[in-house]
């Protein structure tokens, strides 16, 4: 069985790992060794922990999972020359991890909060030769797009990487709208997660132009809900939304 090295122990990387057990040797690389054994247990003790400072990195495949600006500090402990490197730091191109870490070839990934319950919408793009590899990956997690360039990710970063956050905003103010009205909070959310639910599946075959003329009667309740959000510039806030994440995104670059 082929081994993967995640380097941190974050709530990333272990959607990740739990996604991965029965079709990877796992290994694990932290500071704190308390919280991998916690990492560990978490995956049923399938996997193999370590400290950095008592870890070989040599011909390593890792996938990186540490906080940006920690680069520099981790590649510290990689004083030989690694595998494949999937990297999942956000805002951080290839160029950087290549000046801090010798590899033989790297592969951004950008997966999404919903890796917790094996359901992110991942983009990746980098090294081609890796690119099935790190499909297989990825798909662990759910959903997967390759991209042919860096932009791509950040721009794909901003739509879907962010994204979870506009629609809890969005899940959270359709809620606030029907309690306003006078319906009780708890039935409020299970009727906004059930929306929410049944949307999604309908997404996947339907354009959302078509979903919304199929439930929008002349003169209805739907029309005049979607004349409200035009109004209130719903639609204009989406996408300046992406816009600034984008813009945000090559900042960090």
């Amino acid at each position: 069985m082929k081994t993967i090295t995640f380097v941190g122990n974050g709530n990333m990387a272990l959607a990740i790992a739990k996604g991965l057990l029965g079709k990877y040797h796992i290994e694990v690389v932290g500071r704190d060794k308390k919280k991998l054994q916690k990492f560990s247990q978490a995956c049923n003790s399938e996997v193999e922990y370590f400290t950095f400072d008592s870890f070989d990195f040599s011909n390593k495949d890792i996938i990186l999972c540490v906080k940006p600006n920690n680069l520099e500090e981790v590649a510290a402990y990689m004083q030989t020359k690694v595998g494949v490197i999937y990297s999942v730091l956000a805002g951080t191109p290839i160029e950087k991890i290549e000046k801090h870490i010798q590899n033989d070839a790297v592969v951004r990934a950008m997966p999404n909060l919903a890796a917790s319950v094996q359901s992110s919408m991942t983009t990746l793009t980098g090294d081609a030769n890796f690119k099935d590899e790190a499909l297989s990956i990825f798909s662990a997690i759910g959903d997967v797009l390759w991209l042919g360039s860096e932009k791509e990710l950040d721009i794909a970063t901003a739509l879907a990487g962010s994204g979870p956050a506009y629609l809890a905003l969005i899940a959270e103010a359709l809620s606030d709208g029907a309690v306003k009205q006078g319906l009780k909070r708890s039935d409020a959310m299970i009727i906004t997660q059930g929306l929410f639910s049944g949307f999604s599946k309908l997404l996947r075959t339907t354009h959302p132009a078509l979903l919304k003329d199929g439930v929008m009667s002349p003169g209805g309740t739907t029309a005049a809900g979607y004349g409200a959000m035009e109004k209130a510039g719903v639609r204009n806030g989406c996408i300046e939304a992406v816009e600034a994440a984008f813009k945000k995104a090559k900042e960090l670059a």
